[in-house]
């Protein structure tokens, strides 16, 4: 994989982004970022509560998800975990990203996600929000670079599935 892109893991919430983030990023030796955080409090606070976001609510943190990929871009990369759920986010995200931006989108049967979200402990986002999530999500298209993986299995092995079909993006 070329060290100039960024790499955005999306999915819907409970798809493991952000262990699959870390993983990632520690396999190719670039920095790291949780999408989470770019988030500002009244956002934090609308999910917390249940309340899906709308676009007017993520415009702000993809911008703020943006001057990071900008900060990575050519030379440099990295890697940021980040739902991207719209073909208008990650056109946003790409567009920010000097050296252009791949996207693994972490996909999975709405059980195993569900369950996935239910065993977590500590994050803001409730399961009640999953099907505005799953509402809300557009496929990455064919003219989108990126990949799609199944999160089927073990951390470490939905990592090695993204790193194989990642090669294909390589300079």
């Amino acid at each position: 994989m070329g060290s100039q892109r960024v790499i955005v893991v999306m999915g819907v919430a409970g798809t493991g982004k952000t262990t699959v983030g870390r993983l990632l990023a520690a396999a190719l030796g670039v920095p790291y970022a949780e999408g989470d955080a770019f988030h500002p409090a009244a956002n934090v606070a609308r999910m917390s509560a249940g309340i899906p976001l709308d676009d007017a609510d993520r415009w702000p943190w993809l911008d703020a998800v943006g001057a990071w990929m900008r900060e990575r871009g050519a030379p440099g990369g990295g890697v940021v975990a980040a739902s991207c759920l719209k073909r208008a986010y990650r056109d946003r995200l790409r567009a920010a990203a000097p050296g252009g931006a791949v996207f693994v989108h972490l996909t999975g049967e709405r059980a195993l996600v569900e369950g996935r979200m239910a065993a977590r402990t500590g994050h803001f986002m409730p399961a009640s929000l999953l099907d505005s999530q799953f509402a809300v999500l557009e496929p990455l298209q064919a003219d989108e670079p990126g990949i799609a993986v199944d999160i089927a299995g073990t951390p470490r092995e939905i990592t090695e599935r993204a790193l194989a079909a990642l090669r294909t993006f390589e300079n």
